[in-house]
């Protein structure tokens, strides 16, 4: 990219060149710390702008909420049920018959007055700290490639995630975690190439953990050798670092050969440091009852606790496959979940602020796509709702992000963006700014060109910055 290339050589530079510049000789476990450390030496050269948030926590919506039911309402639905108003454009990717209604009723809250659906009665104490984004638009109406553009910026399975990117460009503050954790308690659709880190190097792909089961040993198995002491694991991890080290000095770059000598020290210091951070029971009885006891109120908790020992970003998808996905019986779902998901999000917001670290944490919570004002012509007809990608909503908390504040807003029916649009790579930029990271910065030559998580457009939201 013009005017960037001393970050370009620097960002591309492998470890086995920094070792040869700082000096060769070392010892194996310094070569091993070195190894593990180098991405905060590039980090330190990525941050372009000043910032206010430092990590992540993504709250995913698998399957898509419905934004005219917790954050964005519309009158004349009611007024215009069951019709399809001749001047209003709805059309989607199937066809859908006419306005269903939400029945859910709103109420300005905090001091700021933005109005919250009552199936939200424990975050709306929150909102004062919340950025409402009514606006969010997308390009594909499927499950699989909306899912892509929402945490890859593409369609494409073989490019880097948010995640990634965001490991890339700041390294990691705790050398014995993965940078990038992602929780769900199964599968969300298109799985791994959610959190692949693609042609980045290795050590910045996403750490899954499936935390159905809480007990650390269940959470992450095979995590202790049961046979071998620390140091006898010690030793051998000295001896695998000084062959490895022969190797990369008589070969060019060996990208997945660095990514594999870091992985096996993170995982040798996760013996340790990962028992303790996965483990709630160190938690009280009172922060526990704060979030609940359902898997997603678990991963919210957990969230807290990786974020709080140095981890980057975190992501929690809420439950198995798609729950959020409501093609049928949509007014009875999202009562349950919404039952289900409020009390763990507000007790995220209040314990991070009561510790102080939602001044440099960015929370940031929403699914793939929105869901029709229109009801689906299915089985069960007129009780479920459709895939809407035209105009839906996310929120974002914390971490430099103004609170109190809605920002855009889509047509009479809350079916289309219509004022100040977000597309995706002006979120994804949004988010890269509040960290320090200018996005159309943050490139990786690959292929002969240089890569970058907004691809070729993207806009910082200034407007809703503190």
């Amino acid at each position: 990219m013009t005017g960037h290339r001393d970050f370009d050589q620097l960002a591309v530079q492998s470890r086995r060149s920094m070792l040869r510049a700082l000096g060769g000789g070392m010892g194996s476990v310094a070569l091993a710390d070195v190894l593990a450390s180098d991405s905060n030496v590039v980090a330190a050269e990525l941050s372009h702008v000043r910032h206010r948030a430092k990590r992540v926590i993504q709250l995913f919506m698998n399957g898509g909420p419905f934004q005219c039911d917790l954050f964005d309402p519309k009158p004349l639905l009611e007024k215009y049920a069951g019709q399809r108003p001749p001047a209003a454009d709805l059309r989607t990717e199937r066809k859908t018959a006419g306005l269903m209604p939400s029945p859910f009723r709103f109420e300005p809250r905090g001091e700021s007055g933005v109005p919250v659906s009552e199936l939200l009665p424990h975050l709306s104490t929150c909102i004062d700290d919340i950025c409402v984004l009514r606006s969010v638009h997308t390009e594909n109406p499927n499950h699989g490639p909306a899912l892509l553009l929402m945490n890859n910026g593409t369609i494409l399975p073989t490019r880097p995630s948010m995640g990634a990117w965001m490991s890339y460009g700041l390294g990691t503050e705790n050398q014995s975690l993965p940078s990038y954790v992602v929780l769900c308690p199964g599968r969300p659709v298109r799985f791994s190439i959610l959190w692949t880190s693609s042609f980045l190097p290795a050590e910045h792909q996403g750490t899954y953990i499936n935390h159905s089961e809480t007990a650390p040993e269940k959470l992450i198995p095979f995590l202790r050798n049961e046979t071998r002491s620390v140091e006898a694991q010690r030793r051998q991890l000295d001896l695998m670092s000084r062959l490895n080290q022969r190797h990369l000095e008589q070969r060019a770059d060996d990208q997945q050969l660095e990514g594999r000598i870091r992985s096996m020290e993170t995982a040798f210091r996760m013996q340790f440091a990962a028992t303790e951070a996965f483990d709630l029971n160190q938690e009280s009885k009172s922060v526990r009852e704060e979030y609940g006891e359902s898997h997603f109120s678990n991963g919210c908790l957990l969230a807290r606790r990786l974020v709080e020992r140095g981890v980057r970003f975190v992501q929690v998808y809420y439950g198995n496959g798609q729950p959020w996905d409501t093609h049928n019986k949509h007014n009875e779902s999202a009562r349950k979940l919404c039952l289900d998901a409020d009390r763990p999000m507000a007790a995220l917001l209040k314990d991070l602020k009561r510790r102080g670290l939602l001044d440099d944490t960015l929370v940031v919570w929403g699914g793939e796509f929105g869901r029709t004002p229109t009801t689906e012509i299915t089985e069960g007809a007129g009780s479920g709702r459709d895939h809407n990608h035209h105009g839906f909503t996310m929120w974002m908390a914390g971490g430099g992000v103004r609170g109190g504040m809605t920002y855009g807003e889509t047509d009479d029916f809350g079916f289309k963006a219509v004022e100040n649009p977000v597309p995706l790579p002006d979120l994804h930029a949004t988010i890269l700014h509040l960290l320090g990271l200018d996005h159309e910065r943050l490139t990786y030559r690959y292929a002969g060109r240089d890569f970058r998580l907004t691809d070729v457009s993207g806009r910082v939201l200034d407007e809703i910055i503190a």
